[in-house]
């Protein structure tokens, strides 16, 4: 025995079995803590001993230190199952000291935003941003970069790119699974990333919204366990049937927990998660991240316990991520602390036994691990776009936004002309929208129309839009939209919104927000963000939206994988049919 050589892992879990023991002092006891447990569905009067960052025990130990908890609640570190960091606008370190703040220890995130710009050298960025961080950062492996092949990303991924990546011990899943046509007709990269995963041991992720049937029975037969996309309780009761997992989501965009709180009773509650998808930082700060939907999940009605559960060791296990998710011998001391079991806002965390956050700010002494740099990836100014759109018919297909949703709806409506051109016509409330590729300096773009903004002067536009992330601008005048245009390219990629006014006479208005990390994220604090955020919301209200976040709305118009009608730097997508169909009709 005494020639077994042993590395630090596995001495450290000697250590923790000793201390488990009685052996020595641990490092930390939080006495007096009512303590929710997941496993049982209970509250438990304990103590929590921990030692190396893992709980050993429960009950008189003793310790280096000693913290009352005086009967606050204790719970396992939140998780967010599915989330787009990129959508924070912040960078990795900026995003982690945010949400760790409000008790979120664990995300799973996939990086396929930036995996559409930059594509391997965008996953590596975040993997190796994501190391060292006070949290739990792991990573579903970008699956559709591009989304389809109807728009130009900045990169294409296939499996045997995304191979050398299942390896690494931050991946814990393949990430969603957007192109379920090509899963449906077995298309063979396709089915070759799923079979990589799983002989890999990691679940695989989908996105399959609206699908039903024997389409939906062929993409769950592909092996794919999960999905975020469900919108409506009949849909998520049939993919629950089904077998698969149902993240229930609550994003900036995105909204489903009112539609499907109801789904959640006591033989559902284990296939169920949380998860935060796409979240503005106006969102992360003023509402919440995972605690606001535990907290809004119980005022629908919802065990607290049980809410609590599906954060922590649902998705653990889910993901396979056996050290977290509940408070037990064992167990990676995450912990979130406070005083209201129905209303779970974090007053102290602790993540890998380290107190890291006190009253939903990070502790001054939680350093920031040096971030990594990244190139430009702005090529679209080096031409004249022209956004005029000659009317061939007279009438036209119309993005109609649906309130709440990332969806939209399919309309054929007439169009406003002028010198026979087709022009937005704001009494209508439709206005120009446009693609313009910025990856590759193709000099790729294409028109449309889109009711539901609400804008009766200026333009907006943002270098966010899912998936490949192209530049889309939404405005009444093509002089406001090429004048956004012009602000992005210069900032290096970001939103703003411009009203260059309707004469010489007026002045002009112009709001940015700069994102130069892949045009996606920017390298200032969260609230300079945020303040950034308002500031540009302020000003589309101010032009006229009527939307709460007209910003987060328009990054989604180019999502060819949600229906119904999207745009990106190709044309016009019927996402039903899954295919280019013309802006006019009756030209077809």
């Amino acid at each position: 025995m005494d020639n077994i050589c042993m590395n630090k892992v596995q001495m450290d879990k000697i250590d923790i079995v000793k201390a488990a023991g009685g052996i020595g002092q641990v490092d930390l006891l939080l006495k007096n803590c009512n303590v929710v447990d997941v496993f049982s569905g209970q509250i438990r009067k304990h103590n929590i001993a921990i030692f190396k960052g893992y709980i050993v025990g429960f009950g008189e130990y003793d310790a280096k230190k000693i913290i009352d908890i005086e009967n606050r609640y204790v719970a396992p570190g939140f998780i967010d199952a599915h989330v787009h960091i990129e959508s924070s606008m912040t960078d990795v370190s900026e995003f982690a000291r945010t949400v760790l703040a409000r008790g979120t220890t664990t995300v799973v995130a996939d990086p396929h935003e930036i995996a559409n710009v930059l594509g391997t050298e965008g996953l590596s960025y975040m993997i190796e941003s994501a190391r060292n961080q006070p949290m739990n950062i792991y990573f579903g492996l970008p699956s559709c970069v591009p989304a389809t092949f109807m728009e130009t990303a900045g990169a294409a991924l296939d499996a045997r790119s995304l191979q050398p990546f299942l390896k690494d011990e931050s991946v814990v899943a393949l990430g969603e699974m957007m192109n379920y046509p090509g899963v449906i007709h077995t298309d063979l990269d396709v089915m070759k990333k799923i079979g990589d995963a799983q002989n890999a041991g990691k679940p695989v992720d989908g996105h399959a919204p609206g699908l039903s049937g024997k389409e939906l029975d062929a993409y769950i037969a592909a092996g794919i366990s999960s999905d975020h996309e469900c919108t409506t309780r009949k849909e998520a009761e049939e993919k629950l049937s089904r077998g698969m997992y149902i993240m229930i989501r609550e994003g900036t965009g995105a909204k489903n927990l009112d539609q499907l709180a109801g789904l959640v009773n006591a033989h559902t509650a284990s296939r169920i998660m949380w998860c935060t998808d796409d979240r503005h930082p106006n969102d992360l700060i003023e509402k919440g991240h995972i605690d606001f939907m535990i907290e809004k999940a119980i005022q629908k009605g919802i065990d607290p316990v049980m809410a609590i559960k599906i954060a922590t060791l649902n998705p653990a296990l889910y993901f396979g991520l056996e050290h977290l998710g509940g408070i037990a011998p064992g167990k990676q001391a995450d912990l979130v602390i406070f005083s209201k079991l129905e209303k779970p806002e974090a007053e102290t965390v602790f993540c890998k036994g380290v107190q890291v956050a006190e009253n939903k700010k990070i502790l001054p002494d939680i350093r920031r691990p040096v971030q990594t740099k990244i190139k430009n990836t702005m090529n679209a100014g080096r031409k004249e776009f022209d956004l005029s759109i000659p009317a061939t018919g007279s009438k036209a297909r119309v993005i109609e936004i649906v309130p709440g949703q990332i969806i939209t709806n399919h309309k054929i409506m007439e169009i406003k002309k002028e010198n026979g051109l087709a022009v937005s016509d704001i009494d209508q409330d439709i206005l120009k929208i446009a693609v313009i590729e910025r990856h590759k300096g193709t000099g790729s773009f294409s028109t449309g129309f889109v009711k539901g903004f609400g804008l009766k002067k200026g333009a907006l536009g943002s270098s966010v839009a899912h998936d490949s992330h192209n530049i889309i601008i939404v405005g009444v005048h093509d002089k406001d939209m090429k004048a956004v245009l012009k602000e992005i390219v210069s900032m290096g990629g970001g939103m703003a919104a411009v009203s260059m006014g309707e004469s010489d006479d007026d002045s002009s208005v112009i709001e940015r927000l700069a994102l130069p990390i892949a045009g996606l994220m920017s390298d200032r604090p969260v609230s300079e963000v945020k303040s950034g955020m308002d500031s540009l919301i302020q000003t589309a209200a101010d032009f006229g939206s009527t939307l709460n976040d007209p910003f987060m709305i328009l990054s989604f118009l180019a999502l060819p994988v949600i229906p119904e009608l999207k745009i990106t730097d190709k044309g016009l997508v019927d996402v039903v049919r899954f295919k280019i169909t013309s802006l006019f009709p009756d030209s077809n």
